[in-house]
């Protein structure tokens, strides 16, 4: 496995892991893969809808030649504090960030001295800024801006609400250790779910399209194919990084099996979390296997999540009622959930009688909320044309 790019550089090239690439963290990195991912789909999406003169553009008034409002230097201010406070500080503590950067960043550690410094650099800039495009008089002009226009905030908006979300999900499956230690919980880089960042990012979203008068169930079509092909890329980073993400332990390969021995089970050398036994001869960080090897629960749903996403994509010129292809992928994103929950090492539940996994219960929920979403759809108020 390769928790970070220094066990990548090793297998490509040789050379000695656990150093400075150790800073990035192969989930981290494919994580980002894929929001960039589903921001590219979503702006093509978007921008396709908008031709077919399905989204209208937003009149934006913007004041030209004023000087910097309080809000700018106070966004500046605020900005510049975030990196002068974090980046120095993770500069300095380079062998906790090589063990856990995600720990280090959403801590609440870093310097103070250098995060106000640069809060207060930043704001002058700004200011600055503002005073050299400073008009004698200020003038109002107006331009339009499209739903696609706005994919960078979209992108900021469900990211930083995602991992809120994320982060509340994991407290809600153990909240003793939350209410043991509630700071270091929550901003701690561990535990980070999908359908928390699922949910959270969705929430953001819906706000922020409130917000700008963005028609929503047309939205919602545009960017589900996005979803369903990004949670296959973040897939990827859960099996290259062998992130605890993976199955039960695998039985005898049938003889039928044509896939690399590997896709059918694994024993994640090297996987992120150091679970299992260790590896004999091994000196680096990250030197354990598992003792049996499992189902590689994250290539299965890599494929699943790919091919699903591809038939969303494919059909998302067919439907003319807005929110048919959202239901749609609920439907599939649910089931495909629901299945590979069996297999996977995940926490169970006592639900009348029965032992579902958090992502179970959430599975059920979105199926549910498809099947009735299309009968609303199609039986009630038939949608938006």
């Amino acid at each position: 496995m390769y928790p970070d790019l220094s066990y990548l550089f090793h297998e490509l090239f040789g050379t000695q892991p656990d150093n400075w690439l150790a800073v990035f963290k192969t989930f981290g990195l494919m994580l980002v893969i894929a929001i960039l991912t589903a921001s590219w789909l979503l702006y093509l999406e978007l921008k396709r809808k908008a031709e077919e003169g399905i989204f209208q553009p937003e009149i934006v008034k913007e004041v030209v030649g004023a000087p910097a409002t309080p809000g700018e230097l106070l966004s500046n201010a605020l900005f510049g504090f975030v990196l002068g406070w974090k980046i120095p500080y993770m500069f300095t503590h380079m062998a906790e960030m090589q063990a856990d950067a995600a720990r280090v960043v959403f801590s609440l550690a870093g310097n103070w001295g250098i995060g106000l410094l640069a809060a207060i650099a930043f704001a002058a800039m700004r200011w600055w800024e503002k005073e050299k495009q400073k008009l004698p008089k200020p003038k109002v002009v107006k331009r339009k801006v499209w739903p696609h226009d706005r994919i960078g905030d979209i992108t900021i908006v469900a990211a930083i609400t995602g991992l809120i979300g994320s982060k509340v999900f994991t407290v809600i499956e153990d909240i003793p250790a939350f209410l043991a230690d509630p700071a270091g919980q929550f901003f701690s880089g561990a535990g980070l779910t999908m359908y928390g960042s699922l949910v959270g990012g969705f929430l953001g979203v819906v706000w922020y399209l409130r917000k700008h008068n963005i028609p929503f169930w047309h939205f919602a079509d545009a960017i589900a194919p996005a979803l369903m092909i990004a949670y296959g890329v973040g897939r990827i980073g859960c099996q290259l990084a062998g992130d605890g993400d993976w199955g039960i332990v695998a039985g005898p390969q049938p003889e039928w099996w044509f896939l690399p021995d590997w896709m059918w089970s694994f024993d994640y050398p090297h996987n992120v979390n150091n679970e299992g036994i260790p590896i004999e001869g091994c000196t680096w960080r990250y030197c354990h296997k598992l003792p049996q090897p499992v189902y590689p629960t994250p290539v299965w749903e890599t494929i699943a999540a790919l091919a699903i996403g591809g038939l969303l994509w494919a059909w998302r010129k067919r439907f003319k009622v807005a929110g048919t292809l959202f239901f749609i992928y609920l439907i599939l994103n649910g089931i495909e959930r629901f299945l590979i929950e069996i297999i996977r090492v995940n926490k169970r539940y006592d639900v009348l009688g029965m032992h579902p996994s958090q992502a179970q219960i959430i599975a059920v929920l979105l199926v549910l909320t498809g099947i009735v979403g299309l009968l609303w759809l199609y039986l009630g108020r038939r949608g938006e044309e």
